[in-house]
């Protein structure tokens, strides 16, 4: 992660320099806007690439000696058959639509978006009796 800091130092860098040449020379504030958000961005994942290195330290792919089996094992659980995503993209439609026809329409689209989200997050909890 250490390179990864390094390079988006070098893009917050990057930012820093062009949004300060740029409000001095176009006072325009819509893209000095544009750009210090854009720095602020690169700084953020920066920041989060430096914080992971010192905490963890180099990763197995950083080292000249690091071999593929340190890092196999479990990625992730992956449900196998769920309709939760299908209800929430079904649910995203309706609140796009909702936009467009009415409040109406965003509210059931909104109802049917926050039953998918929870069927996704509590699908797999079970209740300790």
């Amino acid at each position: 992660m250490k390179t990864e800091a390094i390079l988006f130092a070098g893009v917050a860098g990057f930012f820093l320099v062009t949004d300060v040449l740029y409000a001095v020379w176009s006072h325009d504030p819509t893209g000095t806007a544009a750009l210090t958000v854009s720095f602020l961005m690169a700084l953020l994942v920066m920041f989060f690439f430096a914080t992971n290195y010192r905490r963890k330290g180099l990763r197995p792919e950083d080292r000249r000696d690091g071999h593929v089996d340190e890092r196999s094992g479990p990625v992730g659980f992956f449900p196998p058959h769920s309709i939760w995503p299908s209800l929430t993209a079904a649910g995203m439609a309706l609140l796009a639509l909702g936009v467009v026809f009415g409040l109406w329409l965003f509210l059931i689209g909104l109802g049917v978006v926050l039953a998918g989200v929870f069927g996704m997050v509590f699908q797999y909890v079970r209740a300790q009796a």
